[in-house]
């Protein structure tokens, strides 16, 4: 019996020792084409606890925090409030908000590089060696003197902001399509007023040469570049407007249509689908109703309101971000939970089963895949 006691106490001494105490060993993948895919945890406003988590599809780890192990001498870790993140030529590019600062670290070692300053920083795209980060500008809710958003333009190779284009109030996501930078306008500081228009920058020239009108609040972008589509959502007043999707032809730069009944709060591509969830609050019933849809681009509709068809939705507090695998197909869906305390990550087949789920820091929104 104290043999059988030893050898238990051995074999649990070898598996703790084999992962650090940041890592969990989770389920290797068939895609060889990725290397694996970064996850950005927001961190709530003021608290200063964005992190970075890392998942390696080889041997099926899971590394949580992987930017303060790997810079501990960086003051702050990644800073206040992660809103995007990006990989690009070998960087990595994370956008924090709240310290108006986007952290450039290498994409191998995930060691620091350089910090690039942008005010109230939202999203960052990537076109032809430069970096593309939507600003507020600073501007505030109640601010008498509010101003327009910019986009800041990022030579990746210095490291230098070498220009802006002022574009609509508070710009959130953008999107690239041959050579125009779409960017969403949300507005989001002029409530009840709120901007409904998408700036189309021509890159050749950095300035704008039209305003999409679309509708209030917009927030995501998807390009289906095949068709020449663009997806954009708006996320309503919160009151009379619901979150909606709306498609933008980019050979005529108007809108051509809306998803009919589909709600939105996030999106991601992958295939011939358009995955995308919903947290719409209800005023009759004071609940919040979340649906799961799939848009067939091909078909230009909805073929489904429940992409998790194992049951396991009913273990989701609040869906916050997700992201498809482009190769394997493997579907990432997050959860806030409380939005106070550390969420979840969980990652579903194409058909809707849960492979695995993981714990991971607070508000984990916003992925990168690697290749």
């Amino acid at each position: 019996m104290r043999r059988l006691i030893s050898i238990l106490f051995l074999m649990t001494s070898v598996m703790l020792s084999s992962c650090r105490r940041d890592e969990l060993q989770m389920f290797a993948s068939d895609d060889r084409t990725s290397s694996g895919f970064f996850l950005m945890n927001e961190g709530n406003m003021g608290s200063n606890k964005c992190t970075l988590d890392y998942y390696d599809y080889a041997t099926g780890r899971y590394v949580r925090n992987i930017f303060a192990t790997h810079n501990p001498d960086v003051t702050l870790d990644l800073g206040d409030s992660g809103n995007d993140i990006g990989l690009y030529g070998g960087k990595l590019y994370a956008v924090i908000n709240k310290s108006n600062l986007v952290e450039v670290a290498d994409a191998s070692s995930v060691r620091h590089i350089a910090q690039v300053g942008v005010a109230n920083c939202r999203n960052i795209a990537f076109c032809a060696g430069y970096a593309y980060v939507s600003s507020y500008a600073g501007a505030s809710y109640g601010d008498p003197n509010r101003r327009r958003g910019y986009v800041a333009k990022i030579d990746t190779v210095t490291l230098q902001v070498v220009d802006t284009c002022e574009v609509g109030f508070q710009p959130e996501e953008m999107a690239v399509f041959g050579s125009k930078l779409y960017v969403a306008n949300s507005g989001g500081y002029c409530a009840p007023d709120y901007d409904r228009t998408v700036s189309v920058i021509d890159l050749t020239s950095f300035s704008v040469v039209r305003n999409i009108d679309v509708e209030v609040n917009l927030h995501r972008m998807e390009v289906d570049a095949r068709r020449g589509l663009l997806y954009v959502s708006s996320r309503g007043d919160y009151a009379d407007k619901m979150s909606a999707v709306f498609i933008i032809d980019t050979r005529i730069d108007e809108v051509v249509g809306k998803i009919p009944d589909m709600n939105c709060a996030d999106m991601a591509m992958g295939g011939d689908s358009l995955y995308v969830f919903s947290t719409e609050w209800n005023n009759e019933t004071y609940t919040t109703v979340m649906n799961y849809s799939i848009y067939d681009l091909n078909l230009g509709k909805v073929v489904s309101n429940q992409f998790i068809t194992d049951g396991t939705e009913s273990q989701i507090v609040y869906p916050y971000g997700i992201a498809v695998n482009p190769h394997g197909g493997d579907i990432y869906l997050t959860d806030a939970k409380d939005f106070m305390t550390p969420g979840m990550l969980y990652c579903y087949d194409p058909s809707g089963h849960l492979k695995w789920s993981v714990v991971t820091g607070d508000l984990p929104g916003h992925f990168a895949f690697s290749y």
